[in-house]
Protein backbone atom coordinates (compact mmCIF):
# COMPACT_ATOMS: atom_id res chain seq x y z
CA UNK A 1 0.00 0.00 0.00
CA UNK A 2 1.36 3.70 -0.67
CA UNK A 3 0.75 6.08 2.13
CA UNK A 4 -2.35 7.70 0.69
CA UNK A 5 -3.98 4.54 1.35
CA UNK A 6 -2.84 4.03 4.43
CA UNK A 7 -3.40 7.17 5.79
CA UNK A 8 -7.24 6.93 4.58
CA UNK A 9 -7.43 3.51 5.85
CA UNK A 10 -6.63 4.69 9.31
CA UNK A 11 -8.81 7.69 9.65
CA UNK A 12 -11.59 4.86 8.17
CA UNK A 13 -10.73 2.83 11.48
CA UNK A 14 -10.92 5.70 13.25
CA UNK A 15 -14.32 7.04 12.25
CA UNK A 16 -15.55 3.38 13.10
CA UNK A 17 -14.04 3.63 16.41
CA UNK A 18 -16.06 6.94 17.06
CA UNK A 19 -19.56 6.23 15.26
CA UNK A 20 -19.55 2.68 16.30
CA UNK A 21 -18.09 3.20 19.89
CA UNK A 22 -16.26 -0.39 18.62
CA UNK A 23 -12.72 -0.86 20.71
CA UNK A 24 -9.99 -0.46 18.61
CA UNK A 25 -8.93 -4.18 18.35
CA UNK A 26 -12.28 -5.13 17.01
CA UNK A 27 -12.22 -1.86 14.48
CA UNK A 28 -8.88 -3.16 13.19
CA UNK A 29 -10.44 -6.43 12.68
CA UNK A 30 -12.51 -5.63 10.46
CA UNK A 31 -10.35 -3.30 8.21
CA UNK A 32 -8.04 -5.81 8.35
CA UNK A 33 -10.62 -8.84 6.95
CA UNK A 34 -12.02 -6.60 4.50
CA UNK A 35 -8.24 -5.09 3.77
CA UNK A 36 -6.85 -8.95 2.19
CA UNK A 37 -4.51 -6.73 0.22
CA UNK A 38 -2.64 -5.17 2.71
CA UNK A 39 0.52 -6.72 4.67
CA UNK A 40 1.82 -6.97 7.64
CA UNK A 41 4.06 -4.18 7.27
CA UNK A 42 0.65 -2.06 6.16
CA UNK A 43 -1.36 -3.25 9.46
CA UNK A 44 1.50 -2.28 11.68
CA UNK A 45 1.90 1.03 10.09
CA UNK A 46 -2.45 2.02 9.88
CA UNK A 47 -2.30 0.08 13.18
CA UNK A 48 0.32 2.41 14.65
CA UNK A 49 -1.27 5.63 13.57
CA UNK A 50 -4.77 5.06 14.97
CA UNK A 51 -2.99 4.07 18.42
CA UNK A 52 -0.98 7.33 17.91
CA UNK A 53 -4.30 9.30 17.43
CA UNK A 54 -6.49 7.91 20.13
CA UNK A 55 -3.85 8.66 22.99
CA UNK A 56 -3.76 12.10 21.59
CA UNK A 57 -7.19 12.94 20.19
CA UNK A 58 -7.50 16.20 21.88
CA UNK A 59 -4.38 17.46 22.10
CA UNK A 60 -4.29 16.99 18.13
CA UNK A 61 -7.56 18.04 18.02
CA UNK A 62 -6.93 21.67 19.50
CA UNK A 63 -3.59 21.97 17.29
CA UNK A 64 -5.08 21.53 14.32
CA UNK A 65 -8.48 23.68 15.34
CA UNK A 66 -10.66 20.49 13.85
CA UNK A 67 -12.25 17.77 16.11
CA UNK A 68 -12.30 15.11 13.43
CA UNK A 69 -10.52 12.23 12.97
CA UNK A 70 -8.91 13.07 9.38
CA UNK A 71 -7.57 16.41 11.21
CA UNK A 72 -6.38 14.04 13.97
CA UNK A 73 -4.29 11.86 11.70
CA UNK A 74 -2.63 14.19 9.63
CA UNK A 75 -1.60 16.38 12.61
CA UNK A 76 -0.45 12.64 14.28
CA UNK A 77 1.44 12.63 10.96
CA UNK A 78 3.25 16.13 11.47
CA UNK A 79 3.68 16.68 15.36
CA UNK A 80 4.05 12.71 16.53
CA UNK A 81 5.75 11.20 13.83
CA UNK A 82 7.60 13.97 12.79
CA UNK A 83 6.66 14.06 8.58
CA UNK A 84 7.43 17.25 7.19
CA UNK A 85 4.04 19.08 5.66
CA UNK A 86 4.83 18.42 1.76
CA UNK A 87 5.07 14.76 3.07
CA UNK A 88 1.95 14.43 4.65
CA UNK A 89 0.18 16.89 1.69
CA UNK A 90 1.59 13.97 -0.56
CA UNK A 91 -0.24 11.52 0.96
CA UNK A 92 -3.53 13.05 1.59
CA UNK A 93 -3.84 13.98 -2.14
CA UNK A 94 -2.46 10.37 -3.75
CA UNK A 95 -5.01 9.81 -6.40
CA UNK A 96 -7.36 7.46 -5.91
CA UNK A 97 -5.64 6.35 -2.52
CA UNK A 98 -5.62 9.41 -0.28
CA UNK A 99 -8.35 10.29 1.94
CA UNK A 100 -7.76 13.66 -0.55
CA UNK A 101 -6.00 16.81 -0.95
CA UNK A 102 -5.29 18.81 2.56
CA UNK A 103 -7.43 22.18 2.64
CA UNK A 104 -5.87 25.95 3.12
CA UNK A 105 -7.09 25.73 6.46
CA UNK A 106 -5.63 21.99 7.41
CA UNK A 107 -2.13 23.83 5.37
CA UNK A 108 -1.96 26.55 7.57
CA UNK A 109 -2.51 23.98 11.05
CA UNK A 110 0.31 21.82 9.84
CA UNK A 111 2.62 24.91 9.12
CA UNK A 112 1.63 26.76 12.47
CA UNK A 113 -0.47 24.92 15.00
CA UNK A 114 -2.32 26.45 17.65
CA UNK A 115 -0.36 26.81 20.66
CA UNK A 116 -1.23 24.06 23.33
CA UNK A 117 0.77 25.63 26.18
CA UNK A 118 -3.00 27.76 25.76
CA UNK A 119 -5.48 24.72 25.82
CA UNK A 120 -6.98 23.80 29.11
CA UNK A 121 -5.43 20.92 30.81
CA UNK A 122 -8.17 17.94 29.63
CA UNK A 123 -6.79 18.73 25.96
CA UNK A 124 -3.10 19.42 26.91
CA UNK A 125 -3.41 15.65 28.96
CA UNK A 126 -5.57 14.50 26.31
CA UNK A 127 -8.52 12.93 28.35
CA UNK A 128 -12.17 13.55 29.05
CA UNK A 129 -13.39 16.69 30.90
CA UNK A 130 -15.31 14.59 33.16
CA UNK A 131 -12.71 13.48 34.48
CA UNK A 132 -10.63 16.76 34.96
CA UNK A 133 -12.18 17.21 39.04
CA UNK A 134 -11.36 13.37 39.70
CA UNK A 135 -7.44 13.77 38.04
CA UNK A 136 -7.21 17.33 40.23
CA UNK A 137 -7.99 15.88 43.32
CA UNK A 138 -5.27 13.00 42.98
CA UNK A 139 -2.31 15.58 40.81
CA UNK A 140 -3.67 18.76 40.92
CA UNK A 141 -1.27 21.25 39.12
CA UNK A 142 0.45 18.71 36.90
CA UNK A 143 -2.39 16.52 36.04
CA UNK A 144 -2.32 18.07 31.95
CA UNK A 145 1.39 16.52 32.40
CA UNK A 146 0.59 13.20 33.91
CA UNK A 147 -2.53 12.89 31.40
CA UNK A 148 0.44 13.45 28.48
CA UNK A 149 2.85 10.97 30.20
CA UNK A 150 -0.29 8.41 29.98
CA UNK A 151 -0.56 9.45 26.24
CA UNK A 152 2.92 8.00 25.42
CA UNK A 153 3.75 5.20 23.54
CA UNK A 154 4.58 1.99 26.26
CA UNK A 155 7.61 -0.62 26.47
CA UNK A 156 7.50 -4.20 26.55
CA UNK A 157 8.56 -4.85 30.15
CA UNK A 158 8.86 -8.41 30.99
CA UNK A 159 9.60 -10.25 34.28
CA UNK A 160 11.93 -12.68 34.19
CA UNK A 161 10.74 -16.15 35.66
CA UNK A 162 13.34 -17.27 38.77
CA UNK A 163 12.37 -20.76 38.76
CA UNK A 164 13.56 -21.26 35.31
CA UNK A 165 16.75 -18.67 34.64
CA UNK A 166 18.07 -15.48 36.17
CA UNK A 167 18.15 -11.88 34.79
CA UNK A 168 21.63 -12.19 33.24
CA UNK A 169 20.71 -15.83 31.06
CA UNK A 170 17.39 -13.69 30.18
CA UNK A 171 19.53 -10.41 28.81
CA UNK A 172 21.56 -12.95 27.04
CA UNK A 173 18.67 -14.68 25.39
CA UNK A 174 17.10 -11.34 24.49
CA UNK A 175 20.07 -9.66 22.88
CA UNK A 176 18.30 -9.35 19.64
CA UNK A 177 15.39 -6.47 21.16
CA UNK A 178 18.03 -4.67 23.17
CA UNK A 179 16.76 -5.05 26.52
CA UNK A 180 17.79 -2.52 29.45
CA UNK A 181 17.12 -3.20 33.12
CA UNK A 182 15.04 -0.51 34.29
CA UNK A 183 14.93 -1.17 37.80
CA UNK A 184 12.17 -0.70 41.01
CA UNK A 185 11.85 -5.11 40.37
CA UNK A 186 14.75 -7.00 40.66
CA UNK A 187 13.58 -9.54 37.89
CA UNK A 188 12.49 -6.55 35.34
CA UNK A 189 13.64 -6.50 31.92
CA UNK A 190 12.52 -3.70 29.45
CA UNK A 191 12.61 -3.38 25.43
CA UNK A 192 12.36 0.43 24.43
CA UNK A 193 8.31 0.90 22.40
CA UNK A 194 9.37 0.41 18.96
CA UNK A 195 8.61 3.16 16.46
CA UNK A 196 5.07 3.71 15.63
CA UNK A 197 4.63 2.69 12.22
CA UNK A 198 7.30 -0.43 12.75
CA UNK A 199 6.11 -4.15 13.05
CA UNK A 200 6.96 -4.55 17.12
CA UNK A 201 8.82 -7.86 17.77
CA UNK A 202 7.70 -11.07 18.80
CA UNK A 203 9.14 -11.80 22.24
CA UNK A 204 6.72 -14.89 22.12
CA UNK A 205 8.49 -16.20 18.90
CA UNK A 206 11.78 -16.98 20.49
CA UNK A 207 12.29 -20.38 22.06
CA UNK A 208 13.00 -19.36 25.68
CA UNK A 209 9.57 -17.51 25.69
CA UNK A 210 8.58 -21.43 25.15
CA UNK A 211 10.27 -22.62 27.74
CA UNK A 212 8.90 -19.98 30.25
CA UNK A 213 12.24 -18.28 31.06
CA UNK A 214 10.11 -14.90 30.99
CA UNK A 215 6.12 -13.67 31.13
CA UNK A 216 5.29 -9.99 29.47
CA UNK A 217 3.90 -8.23 32.38
CA UNK A 218 4.22 -4.13 32.88
CA UNK A 219 6.72 -3.19 35.29
CA UNK A 220 4.35 -1.53 37.78
CA UNK A 221 2.64 -4.92 37.96
CA UNK A 222 5.88 -6.61 38.93
CA UNK A 223 6.18 -4.28 41.51
CA UNK A 224 2.57 -4.68 42.36
CA UNK A 225 2.97 -8.03 42.99
CA UNK A 226 6.23 -7.45 44.52
CA UNK A 227 4.30 -5.61 48.13
CA UNK A 228 2.88 -8.75 48.65
CA UNK A 229 6.18 -9.45 51.20
CA UNK A 230 7.50 -12.12 51.69
CA UNK A 231 5.20 -14.95 50.53
CA UNK A 232 7.63 -18.12 50.46
CA UNK A 233 6.16 -21.47 52.50
CA UNK A 234 2.68 -18.54 52.38
CA UNK A 235 -0.89 -19.48 52.10
CA UNK A 236 -1.78 -17.63 49.07
CA UNK A 237 -5.19 -16.35 47.60
CA UNK A 238 -5.30 -14.47 44.24
CA UNK A 239 -8.81 -13.42 44.40
CA UNK A 240 -8.97 -11.87 41.07
CA UNK A 241 -6.44 -13.45 39.12
CA UNK A 242 -7.39 -12.94 35.95
CA UNK A 243 -5.23 -14.21 32.84
CA UNK A 244 -2.53 -15.38 35.43
CA UNK A 245 0.40 -12.68 35.31
CA UNK A 246 0.54 -11.77 38.70
CA UNK A 247 -0.42 -15.47 39.89
CA UNK A 248 2.66 -16.39 38.32
CA UNK A 249 4.46 -13.69 40.32
CA UNK A 250 3.72 -14.34 42.86
CA UNK A 251 4.60 -18.43 42.22
CA UNK A 252 7.72 -17.31 41.23
CA UNK A 253 8.84 -14.96 44.66
CA UNK A 254 7.20 -18.01 46.74
CA UNK A 255 10.29 -20.68 44.73
CA UNK A 256 7.30 -23.20 44.67
CA UNK A 257 7.27 -23.85 48.26
CA UNK A 258 3.55 -23.28 50.32
CA UNK A 259 0.14 -22.90 48.03
CA UNK A 260 -1.26 -20.22 45.75
CA UNK A 261 -4.46 -20.64 44.69
CA UNK A 262 -6.06 -18.90 41.44
CA UNK A 263 -9.79 -17.88 41.38
CA UNK A 264 -11.74 -15.53 38.95
CA UNK A 265 -15.48 -14.78 39.58
CA UNK A 266 -14.87 -15.00 35.63
CA UNK A 267 -14.13 -18.62 34.82
CA UNK A 268 -13.01 -17.56 31.27
CA UNK A 269 -10.25 -15.42 32.40
CA UNK A 270 -8.69 -18.55 34.04
CA UNK A 271 -8.35 -20.55 31.03
CA UNK A 272 -4.56 -19.83 30.04
CA UNK A 273 -3.65 -20.24 33.94
CA UNK A 274 -2.77 -23.90 33.90
CA UNK A 275 -1.08 -23.77 30.75
CA UNK A 276 1.00 -21.00 31.47
CA UNK A 277 1.74 -22.37 34.84
CA UNK A 278 3.14 -25.33 33.60
CA UNK A 279 5.42 -22.89 31.19
CA UNK A 280 6.51 -21.23 33.71
CA UNK A 281 7.62 -24.48 36.02
CA UNK A 282 4.70 -23.67 39.14
CA UNK A 283 4.37 -26.82 41.30
CA UNK A 284 2.57 -24.81 43.93
CA UNK A 285 -0.46 -23.43 41.99
CA UNK A 286 -4.23 -24.41 42.41
CA UNK A 287 -6.98 -23.01 40.18
CA UNK A 288 -10.42 -22.64 41.59
CA UNK A 289 -12.99 -22.43 39.30
CA UNK A 290 -16.30 -20.93 39.59
CA UNK A 291 -17.87 -23.17 37.72
CA UNK A 292 -17.35 -25.87 40.50
CA UNK A 293 -19.57 -25.20 43.82
CA UNK A 294 -18.18 -23.53 46.63
CA UNK A 295 -14.86 -22.92 44.75
CA UNK A 296 -13.14 -21.39 47.41
CA UNK A 297 -14.77 -23.80 50.27
CA UNK A 298 -11.94 -24.13 53.06
CA UNK A 299 -10.00 -21.62 52.94
CA UNK A 300 -11.79 -19.09 55.01
CA UNK A 301 -9.68 -17.41 57.65
CA UNK A 302 -6.65 -19.49 56.67
CA UNK A 303 -4.43 -17.41 53.95
CA UNK A 304 -1.39 -14.97 54.91
CA UNK A 305 -1.98 -13.10 51.62
CA UNK A 306 -5.34 -12.38 50.11
CA UNK A 307 -4.16 -10.55 46.58
CA UNK A 308 -6.95 -8.46 45.24
CA UNK A 309 -5.81 -7.35 41.80
CA UNK A 310 -9.09 -5.61 41.72
CA UNK A 311 -11.72 -4.57 38.80
CA UNK A 312 -11.33 -1.04 37.35
CA UNK A 313 -11.33 1.64 34.73
CA UNK A 314 -8.05 1.09 33.69
CA UNK A 315 -6.65 4.63 33.52
CA UNK A 316 -3.31 3.83 34.37
CA UNK A 317 -3.32 1.63 31.14
CA UNK A 318 -3.65 4.09 29.02
CA UNK A 319 -0.87 3.81 27.09
CA UNK A 320 -1.69 0.71 26.38
CA UNK A 321 -5.41 0.66 25.70
CA UNK A 322 -6.39 4.28 24.74
CA UNK A 323 -9.48 3.80 23.09
CA UNK A 324 -11.10 2.73 26.68
CA UNK A 325 -10.31 6.82 28.15
CA UNK A 326 -12.77 7.53 25.22
CA UNK A 327 -14.92 5.02 26.34
CA UNK A 328 -15.19 5.19 29.93
CA UNK A 329 -17.83 6.65 31.64
CA UNK A 330 -19.51 8.09 35.05
CA UNK A 331 -21.67 4.99 35.11
CA UNK A 332 -18.73 2.82 34.77
CA UNK A 333 -16.60 4.23 37.18
CA UNK A 334 -19.53 4.37 39.74
CA UNK A 335 -20.33 0.49 38.84
CA UNK A 336 -16.38 -0.37 39.18
CA UNK A 337 -16.51 1.39 42.80
CA UNK A 338 -18.98 -1.38 43.98
CA UNK A 339 -17.20 -4.26 42.18
CA UNK A 340 -14.42 -2.59 44.42
CA UNK A 341 -16.21 -2.54 47.46
CA UNK A 342 -17.47 -6.56 47.49
CA UNK A 343 -14.53 -7.97 46.55
CA UNK A 344 -12.68 -5.71 49.66
CA UNK A 345 -15.60 -7.91 51.60
CA UNK A 346 -15.06 -10.99 50.00
CA UNK A 347 -11.45 -11.29 50.47
CA UNK A 348 -11.24 -10.43 54.15
CA UNK A 349 -13.24 -13.62 54.66
CA UNK A 350 -9.65 -15.43 54.09
CA UNK A 351 -7.30 -13.84 55.73
CA UNK A 352 -6.21 -15.14 58.97
CA UNK A 353 -4.99 -12.75 62.09
CA UNK A 354 -2.11 -11.59 61.70
CA UNK A 355 -2.11 -11.85 57.76
CA UNK A 356 -2.79 -9.32 55.12
CA UNK A 357 -4.49 -8.23 51.63
CA UNK A 358 -3.08 -6.40 49.07
CA UNK A 359 -5.38 -4.07 47.30
CA UNK A 360 -4.08 -3.55 43.86
CA UNK A 361 -6.11 -1.34 40.74
CA UNK A 362 -4.46 -0.13 37.73
CA UNK A 363 -6.33 3.05 38.06
CA UNK A 364 -4.88 6.80 38.91
CA UNK A 365 -8.32 7.39 40.38
CA UNK A 366 -8.44 8.41 44.34
CA UNK A 367 -12.36 7.57 43.63
CA UNK A 368 -10.99 3.53 43.39
CA UNK A 369 -8.11 3.35 45.52
CA UNK A 370 -7.79 5.55 48.60
CA UNK A 371 -11.76 6.31 48.52
CA UNK A 372 -12.02 2.44 48.70
CA UNK A 373 -9.63 1.21 51.28
CA UNK A 374 -11.06 4.16 53.31
CA UNK A 375 -14.50 2.67 53.07
CA UNK A 376 -13.23 -0.89 54.09
CA UNK A 377 -11.48 -0.10 56.78
CA UNK A 378 -14.50 2.35 58.33
CA UNK A 379 -16.77 -0.77 58.29
CA UNK A 380 -14.07 -3.26 59.01
CA UNK A 381 -12.00 -2.39 62.03
CA UNK A 382 -10.13 -6.19 61.71
CA UNK A 383 -7.73 -4.22 59.41
CA UNK A 384 -5.21 -1.66 59.34
CA UNK A 385 -3.35 -0.02 56.93
CA UNK A 386 0.70 -0.82 56.72
CA UNK A 387 3.31 0.59 54.38
CA UNK A 388 2.56 -1.02 51.33
CA UNK A 389 6.65 -0.88 50.85
CA UNK A 390 9.92 -0.25 52.27
CA UNK A 391 12.08 -1.10 49.52
CA UNK A 392 14.30 2.70 49.09
CA UNK A 393 13.98 2.75 45.58
CA UNK A 394 10.13 2.68 45.97
CA UNK A 395 9.29 4.68 48.87
CA UNK A 396 9.53 7.61 46.82
CA UNK A 397 6.33 6.55 45.42
CA UNK A 398 3.92 6.16 48.58
CA UNK A 399 1.31 8.50 49.63
CA UNK A 400 1.27 10.01 52.63
CA UNK A 401 -0.79 7.27 54.00
CA UNK A 402 1.72 4.95 53.24
CA UNK A 403 -0.07 3.43 49.99
CA UNK A 404 2.25 3.09 46.33
CA UNK A 405 1.15 4.96 43.77
CA UNK A 406 3.04 4.38 40.61
CA UNK A 407 2.56 6.67 37.24
CA UNK A 408 3.92 6.77 33.68
CA UNK A 409 5.02 10.45 34.56
CA UNK A 410 6.85 9.49 37.86
CA UNK A 411 8.10 5.75 37.98
CA UNK A 412 7.80 4.94 34.08
CA UNK A 413 5.28 2.23 34.74
CA UNK A 414 1.44 1.81 33.99
CA UNK A 415 -0.45 3.22 36.95
CA UNK A 416 -0.91 1.02 39.72
CA UNK A 417 -1.84 1.86 43.04
CA UNK A 418 -1.05 -0.52 46.27
CA UNK A 419 -2.63 -0.93 49.86
CA UNK A 420 -1.50 -3.24 52.20
CA UNK A 421 -4.20 -4.21 54.53
CA UNK A 422 -3.19 -6.63 58.02
CA UNK A 423 -5.41 -8.31 59.83
CA UNK A 424 -5.15 -7.50 63.82
CA UNK A 425 -3.62 -10.96 65.47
Amino acid sequence: MRDGGRLAAAIEVLDEIETRRRPVRLALKVWGDAARYAGAKDRAWVSGLVLDVLRRRRSLGWRMGQDTSRAAALAALRFIWGWPVERVAEAAGDAPHGPGPLTDDEQAALATPRDLTEAPAPVRGDYPDWLDAALARVFGDVRAEEGAALAERAPVDLRVNTLKTDPPRALKALASFDPVVPGLAPDAVRIPAPDAAARSGAVEAIPQFGKGWFEVQDLGSQVAALAAGEVKGAQVLDLCAGGGGKTLALAAAMANTGQIYAYDSDARRLADTVRRGDRAGVRSLQVRTPLNPDPLKGLEGRMDVVFIDAPCTGTGSWRRHPDTKWRLTPEALAKRQADQDAVLDDGAAFVKPGGRIVYVTCSVLSEEDEDRVEAFLARTPAFARRPATADPALTPFLTSAGDLRLTPRLSKTDGFYVAVLEKRA
